[in-house]
């Protein structure tokens, strides 16, 4: 049986395929460019939402694959050889370039870091520095973020913010106008942030300790 990620995770592989970010791929194919963005693939209410067959039809003609190189897009058959995933200080995250808008890592300046496969095209690796996550996360904790997973509360995620602050906090309550976050440091207080302040959201699926 299928999931939402699996289909939205082969979008995500198409435009990599191409060259492409998700907008970048919903261009080509005539589409609005927000068609495939992170925001679109939940409704307000904060349920899964498929893409339409008819985006996935014109992005297909737009790059020139067919339905069965789709198909095979959800399998790990075209995971790259030697399970690495992209790698940077939790520091240097927040620097130009490092991100694209749909919270992919891109740019120069990532290290790989060995890992174990994982269903998701654009999984990359934060290591934190300093103690300004403790006690949650010491220096040196690597942490290991898919943008492909689905978020529900109580998950630690990663944040960018319009004004392109990457931060690691708790998710308390997501809804179509706010996002509620708990700070990982018992010293900082915990926060509101507006729904148009949020470029995207991204889960911490594993960390080491």
């Amino acid at each position: 049986m299928l999931t939402h990620a699996q289909i939205w995770m082969a979008i995500d592989r198409l435009a990599a395929r191409a060259k492409l970010s998700a907008s970048g791929l919903a261009k080509r194919a005539g589409l609005d460019p927000t068609t495939f963005n992170k925001s679109k693939r939940i409704t307000p209410d904060g349920r899964a939402r498929w893409p339409s067959t008819e985006s996935v039809a014109k992005s297909l003609a737009a790059t020139g694959a067919t339905l069965d190189q789709f198909v095979a897009l959800i399998s790990d058959q075209v995971r790259p050889a030697g399970n690495v995933v992209p790698l940077v200080s939790f520091a240097e995250a927040s620097t130009g370039g490092r991100f694209d808008d749909n919270g992919f890592p891109a740019g120069e300046g990532w290290d790989t870091l060995p890992f174990p496969a994982i269903e998701d095209a654009h999984v990359y690796a934060l290591e934190i520095t300093g103690d300004s996550l403790l006690p949650t996360y010491r220096d040196g904790t690597l942490v290991i973020v898919s943008p492909a997973a689905p978020i529900r509360r109580g998950d630690r995620v990663v944040v960018k913010t319009s004004s392109g602050e990457v931060m690691l906090r708790e998710l308390r309550r997501k809804t179509g106008n706010t996002l509620e976050v708990k700070s990982l440091n018992a010293e900082q207080a915990d926060g509101i942030l507006a729904a148009q302040d949020v470029r995207w959201v991204s889960r911490i699926v594993w960390a080491s300790q």
